[in-house]
């Protein structure tokens, strides 16, 4: 039972797509003012999903061009506003187009916007919304949204999924707590999401409940030790993601996202390697703040997507921060005790240690040639 939970945890994590950072999303910015019961809003969704559902690559070369994408402007804008319903007041809102379209660069490629006006009759104490995009093709879709309410200069985000696909709108300012939680639970399903950096932090777990004498893995004797590994391992990794995700965040420091990315991918590689040779034995920690630096410009990079709240940087960052390490936390809870009761048996030393690491490294190699060469 315990060899089949953690292989299915690992199976889990292999058998995540190539492009394993960057989940399918699109991103909603809207804004009400006190002077209108109008909602503009702003839509990026992502080519690669516009083409896998309304096939805009005409002649099949496996690229996009802008004409292509400006001819069907009519059928991206009538399968958008056919998933999104906002309504107040028990009445829809209508859609109307307010600029042409236009395409935009994420972290993760190119992307179509639509500049667009929800009319509604009034507005009221709130607004209902219903965003179904994708979900027939892609459950684990998203829309992440940035809501400024009338009034209001500060974003509150949410996040439509197939478990939230409906939600209200509150037409008053999100309090404190309401914008430190929202940015809580982004991070905690960022981490959970985030499969390359789960393998890397896995890849330096793995010989925690082990240690090295003459050449070979034996059993950790006690679990104290183990801990031990443990904490210094994602301690580490915790503080230096911490650093650059802020100074990334703030601006302080940016890194291009390709060179970022290849880099992840890389220290994904050189951990699981060196699961194969021990010569970081009782140094793991370092190799985790070497790379966490790296890994902390990625999570900046998935932050600023989701688009902070200028009025309420510090918390959005802060709860973000704190989300990504709660669910790191989560994960390091149902790893270690499995990892630990298996510790002795040729099936963790050999099969998970010694293939797993083979397999991830394998793995990240793919991503790496995907993110250095943007296949």
């Amino acid at each position: 039972m315990k060899r089949g939970l953690l292989l299915l945890l690992l199976a889990w994590l292999l058998s995540a797509t190539a492009w394993a950072h960057k989940p399918s999303d699109s991103y909603l910015t809207l804004r009400a003012t006190q002077s209108s019961s109008d909602i503009a809003v702003r839509w990026d969704i992502a080519l690669r999903d516009l083409d896998y559902v309304l096939q805009l690559d005409r002649d099949g070369n496996g690229e996009l061009s802008w004409g292509e994408v400006r001819q069907r402007t009519d059928d991206i804008t009538r399968l958008a506003t056919s998933r999104l319903a906002l309504s107040s007041a028990d009445k829809a809102c209508a859609w109307a187009s307010t600029a042409p379209l236009a395409l935009d660069k994420h972290s993760d490629g190119n992307y179509a916007v639509l500049s667009l006006s929800a009319q509604c009759e009034g507005l009221t104490r709130e607004v209902k919304t219903a965003y179904s995009l994708f979900f027939d093709v892609d459950p684990t879709h998203r829309g992440l949204v940035q809501w400024i309410a009338p009034g209001s200069n500060q974003a509150q985000a949410l996040i439509f999924g197939t478990e939230s696909a409906s939600q209200s709108l509150a037409l008053q300012p999100a309090g404190a707590w309401e914008t430190l939680s929202q940015y809580v639970v982004e991070g905690v399903w960022h981490i959970w999401i985030g499969y390359d950096h789960i393998l890397f932090l896995l890849a330096l777990l793995l010989p925690a409940v082990l240690v090295r004498r003459e050449g070979r893995w034996e059993p950790a004797p006690r679990l104290g030790g183990a801990v031990r590994e443990v904490f210094k391992v994602v301690t580490a990794f915790t503080l230096a993601h911490s650093i650059t995700l802020s100074l990334a965040a703030l601006e302080v420091v940016t890194l291009p996202s390709r060179l970022v990315e290849s880099a992840i991918a890389a220290s994904v590689i050189v951990a699981a390697l060196n699961n194969l040779r021990g010569t970081l034995d009782n140094r793991r920690w370092v190799m985790a703040f070497v790379f966490g630096l790296i890994h902390g410009f990625g999570f900046a990079s998935v932050l600023a997507d989701l688009g902070l709240p200028q009025d309420a940087l510090v918390l959005a960052l802060v709860g973000f921060n704190v989300g990504v390490e709660l669910g790191q936390l989560a994960i390091v809870a149902v790893f270690l005790p499995l990892a630990f009761w298996l510790r002795a048996t040729r099936f963790y030393r050999v099969g998970i240690l010694k293939g797993g690491s083979v397999w991830v490294a394998l793995l990240a190699a793919w991503w790496l040639a995907q993110r250095l060469f943007d296949l």
